[in-house]
């Protein structure tokens, strides 16, 4: 049986910068492959410096590319990405910053599409049931209470000029 060899800091920065390269990363992405390869604490510290100075890895970038796929792709909301964002080790300061900048229209374009599909296909026993429902739903994926009540607003009035 052979022995697991243990990464030399080139070697992971190479890797890790080949893999920057192809997409975004956070430090915290680079530091626990760095652990899984049993990288030396000295030089995880030296890959992460390079890694920063170069910009492969730029934990800001990462988090608008990371909101704006989660949005986009996902339909997650504000909270269900500041969560995730949270886990991935993202500052507090970069993650307010980068969910400031999402514009409430399009935020709320995101959400009306979604309630008005996910409404057709609940059954509830009243108007206040349904709405409920939709809440819940809406709070499940991530949105905040006062963009699902505008959206759900919205919707109701849509629904008496169908």
């Amino acid at each position: 049986m052979a022995l697991k060899r243990e990464t030399t800091g080139r070697e992971a920065f190479q890797k890790l910068s080949a893999l920057c390269a192809r997409s975004e990363h956070c430090q915290h992405e680079m530091l626990e492959k760095m652990r899984q390869w049993g990288v030396d604490a000295d030089e995880q510290a030296w890959v992460m410096q390079r890694l920063v100075e170069e910009r492969y890895v730029d934990d800001e970038r990462y988090a608008r590319a990371f909101v704006h796929d989660k949005m986009q792709y996902n339909q997650w909301g504000r909270r269900k990405i500041e969560q995730a964002l949270w886990l991935k080790h993202i500052d507090e300061h970069t993650v307010r910053r980068v969910l400031d900048e999402i514009d409430d229209a399009e935020y709320a374009a995101i959400l009306k599409p979604m309630l008005k599909q996910k409404r057709r296909h609940t059954t509830a026993g009243s108007d206040y049931e349904l709405n409920m429902k939709l809440m819940k739903w809406a709070m499940g994926r991530g949105f905040t209470m006062d963009v699902i009540r505008q959206c759900l607003d919205v919707s109701d009035e849509d629904e008496f000029l169908d």
